[in-house]
């Protein structure tokens, strides 16, 4: 599927089991999460925990279900690796609606 950031097509790769293991885990499907990406709210941003291998960030905005998401994620070159997504907490959708994130 491809998507459209800040005006670029991207497309997206992904592990078939991690999206399997995502949807059991958090009830979301990275096909739906893909779908964050069109938001032309969200907001990006540095995953401060991530890994020390590879810089991962973050994604929050709404889904085409009309769920705020955060996806973390990897992006190299034009396709986005997505690594977990799940629903925002209500922290993190406190921030998002207070525009913290903007």
């Amino acid at each position: 599927m491809a998507s459209i950031v800040s005006e670029k097509v991207v497309e997206f790769d992904g592990d078939l089991n991690k999206a399997y293991e995502n949807k059991n885990k958090h009830g979301v499907s990275f096909d739906e999460a893909k779908t964050v990406f069109d938001d032309s709210l969200a907001c990006i941003f540095d995953d401060e925990w991530s890994s020390i291998d590879e810089q991962r960030e973050l994604i929050i905005g709404y889904s085409v279900n009309h769920r705020l998401l955060i996806i973390s994620f990897v992006e190299r070159q034009d396709i986005i690796r997505i690594i977990s997504a799940r629903e925002a907490t209500p922290r993190e959708r406190k921030d998002y609606e207070s525009h913290k994130c903007r």
